[in-house]
């Protein structure tokens, strides 16, 4: 059990010095909640995608905003572009699974809305391809990636680098920024709303 337990602080450490590293990334943080807070106040949605543990993050953002996160207020228009198996399913059989996020990027993204392209690596080909035809359709792009940024840091507008190499901590980095911008739109948004916790 002692091994297993400084096996448990080792994580927890290096968990948390990685959040702290994180503390430099706070001005981008900030710049996309004004940017999501400006899309939303001038009518316009959020498209979220990446795969895998990209996937149940894109699912849980979208989730927060279309229902709440700590106010009880209107709901805001944003999708995960990961949820609906029939549209990825299709598109990966007809177009190949690089195309899977770019279609619908195509059908919904219009100027003036934003996507969140997530991808610990920053080199997924699929959400290269989905973040490249959102800023040709005039969508704000704002990456979430690993330390070194990839090919999808050029992309965006702005680009969350959590500082680390190790998936599972890159991870964590993403939560805990999807959680804060949740908070700092909603507070944004819907000061007078009433708090549900």
């Amino acid at each position: 059990m002692a091994d297993l337990e400084r096996a448990v602080l080792a994580h927890l450490r290096d968990s948390g010095e990685t959040l702290r590293r994180a503390e430099s990334q706070a001005p981008v943080i900030a710049a996309m909640a004004a940017r999501l807070t400006a899309v939303f106040r001038a009518g316009g949605k959020l498209l979220v995608f990446g795969n895998g543990g990209s996937a149940a993050d894109s699912q849980h953002f979208a989730a927060e905003l279309m229902a709440r996160f700590r106010r009880n207020r209107a709901p805001l228009p944003a999708l995960a572009l990961t949820v609906n198996t029939s549209d990825l399913t299709a598109i990966s059989n007809d177009f190949g699974y690089d195309a899977v996020f770019e279609r619908p990027v195509r059908a919904l993204a219009r100027p003036g809305d934003a996507v969140v392209a997530i991808s610990t690596s920053g080199n997924s080909a699929n959400v290269l391809k989905a973040a490249a035809a959102a800023q040709e359709l005039g969508a704000a792009v704002l990456g979430f990636t690993g330390e070194e940024g990839g090919k999808l840091a050029p992309l965006c507008v702005h680009c969350l680098r959590a500082p680390s190499k190790t998936v599972a901590r890159i991870q964590e980095v993403h939560i805990a920024a999807i959680h804060i911008l949740c908070d700092l739109v909603e507070e944004a948004l819907f000061p007078d709303a009433p708090k549900a916790h």
